[in-house]
């Protein structure tokens, strides 16, 4: 395992945060096609109704049109889900930097070798 480092860790966080909320961003687009696409064959279905097509063709594509429509709403919370996720890898960081950040900026300006530092005493109160 790598040693993980207060900069390690800003980056990592701040990089995870941007990856989730990207995805999430395509989620939401992605849920949109599927808005738009459940609504064409909620029309569809409407149409093929008006025009005298069969009873059970039409009820399926109505029941396609739902279940699109159901897919668009589960797929709006997996999205909603990730901005949550990515909105929690922010409070992370902010917590790392007020916890940590004065002793990393502490360790950064000092003039003395702390390449050997036992971390462990670092850790004790």
């Amino acid at each position: 395992m790598a040693d993980l480092t207060f900069r390690r860790l800003q980056a990592d966080i701040t990089a995870l945060a941007r990856d989730v909320t990207r995805y999430a961003e395509g989620i939401y687009a992605d849920t949109q096609k599927i808005d738009e696409e459940a609504r064409e064959v909620a029309r569809i279905a409407e149409h093929i109704q008006s025009m005298g097509v069969d009873s059970a063709t039409t009820s399926e594509t109505r029941e396609l049109a739902q279940a699109m429509t159901g897919l668009a709403s589960d797929s709006r919370a997996v999205g909603s889900a990730g901005v949550g996720t990515a909105r929690a890898a922010m409070v992370a960081h902010e917590q790392a930097v007020a916890s940590h950040g004065g002793i990393n900026e502490a360790i950064s300006r000092s003039t003395v070798d702390v390449t050997n530092l036992n971390r462990e005493w670092l850790r004790q109160e």
